[in-house]
């Protein structure tokens, strides 16, 4: 193994652990909605809110940040943004008031904006394209395990130890792999390219260089529809599993933990192992397995929703295949993100990319859901002639708006077949902008 192979696999393994963090604590909002909603007295709205501040903080700061990451030192960029992020997790655990919560989550938000751009963009570097989506896959990887973990971690703390206990706890491993972060070696930009031996030349305007990419704008829409239904699911799945299934709040996690992330690994492994092997077959074959995952997905969304209260265990099944059928859109799009932009703009074009997939997908997906859920649970109120809401109410209410999520997984199944006819042209395109682009 040469010293490049070393630094390549040190730095997937260090980014790997920051990503799983990244998801771990952004998740144990939701993975403690319903202690925190009985504390603070809040609505769903409020609820979905919360979810809707952070990712809005974290789509305007990803913009900067994401040209930061085009330009600056990528390695202490990703140092600094988790050592950030995990001091406001804890400073979540000491909130007094709805405001001051709010407050954490933006915090939250801003130190993990860094993490995508950053990442993805030294792993472009570090990886060739035909090793690209396995790297990824494992980068990635960090999603399931960090919901996974969340999920789990959450749920048994706080039923011993109260759920402000688990926000302190999430503090320490992230201040670790900021130290780790500053143990990997920055290489060069568009250094596994087909293209070496010259400097690249910096654009001063790449997003209207990005703006001419089709594909870019067809995987950007995916990200949207994507991470609304993301959102939503991990916001209400478990507040879903107490009221209308009859959980408490450790089996709650435990289901959330398995139906939500660990089945997510097998998602990542069918992207990532057949990903770069459809590649090399046509152009748009990581597209068209992605898109083939969520026709798969949606309608086990739907039948999940459809099992009678107290069955929880088809309700897990189905859910978990929704899941795993799902995850295989972050091995193959995400490559495939790659595959059309040249790597002076790839910090840049992941930054677009969450930025619109955040605010006009994930920061809808949670308070739509949940102000829905508020809405049908009231009118299931006043038709059965009651005057007080109750923990049934709400539970029929959660039950109907979460029908969204079915119609929303369908609808990125046909994006991302949209984005399999403009992918191959858009890849002859970068390699001869890229090309083009040395002095």
């Amino acid at each position: 193994m040469t010293t490049s192979d070393k630094d390549a696999r040190f730095a997937l393994w260090v980014l790997f652990g920051i990503n799983l963090l990244n998801f771990f604590d952004r998740t144990l909002g939701s993975a403690l909605v319903e202690p925190i909603r009985r504390e603070f007295g809040l609505t769903d709205q409020q609820v979905g809110l919360a979810s809707t501040t952070f990712v809005v903080a974290y789509a305007i700061v990803g913009l900067p940040l994401g040209r930061l990451a085009d330009t600056r030192d990528r390695t202490r960029l990703s140092a600094i943004g988790v050592a950030f992020w995990s001091v406001l997790t804890a400073f979540g655990g000491a909130v007094w008031s709805y405001g001051s919560m709010l407050t954490a989550r933006v915090g939250v938000g801003l130190g993990e904006a860094v993490c995508a751009p950053a990442g993805q963009s030294l792993i472009g570097d570090y990886f060739p394209a035909h090793r690209r989506s396995r790297a990824l896959a494992l980068f990635m990887a960090g999603l399931p395990i960090g919901i996974f973990c969340a999920y789990l971690f959450a749920g048994a703390v706080a039923a011993r130890f109260g759920w402000r206990a688990v926000m302190f706890a999430a503090c320490v491993p992230g201040l670790v792999m900021a130290g780790l972060a500053l143990r990997m070696r920055e290489p060069a930009r568009g250094a596994t390219e087909a293209t070496t031996g010259a400097q690249v030349a910096v654009t001063r305007t790449p997003f209207r260089d990005l703006a001419r990419i089709r594909t870019l704008w067809w995987i950007v829409a995916s990200g949207a529809t994507y991470n609304f239904h993301a959102y939503a699911t991990n916001s209400f799945n478990t507040a879903f599993l107490m009221r209308f299934h009859g959980l408490d709040l450790r089996q709650a996690g435990q289901a959330s933990s398995i139906s939500l992330g660990l089945v997510g690994l097998i998602g990542l492994f069918i992207g990532g192992t057949l990903g770069d092997r459809l590649r090399a077959w046509r152009p748009n074959g990581r597209l068209l397995l992605a898109a083939s995952g969520f026709l798969v997905a949606a309608p086990c969304a739907y039948l999940a929703l459809r099992q009678p209260a107290g069955q929880v265990l088809p309700y897990v099944g189905l859910m978990s295949v929704m899941t795993a059928s799902s995850y295989i859109y972050y091995a193959t799009v995400y490559s495939a993100l790659q595959d059309v932009v040249e790597p002076r703009l790839r910090g840049a074009s992941v930054a677009l990319y969450f930025f619109a997939m955040y605010l006009l997908g994930a920061a809808f997906g949670p308070v739509i859901v949940g102000t829905l859920s508020d809405w049908l649970a009231a009118a299931a109120m006043h038709a059965a002639g009651a005057t007080a809401m109750s923990d049934a109410f709400r539970a029929a209410g959660l039950h109907r708006a979460m029908y969204v999520i079915p119609v929303v997984l369908l609808v990125t199944a046909f994006v991302l077949l949209a984005a399999a006819r403009t992918v191959g042209p858009d890849m002859e395109r970068m390699q001869a902008r890229f090309k083009a682009s040395f002095r």
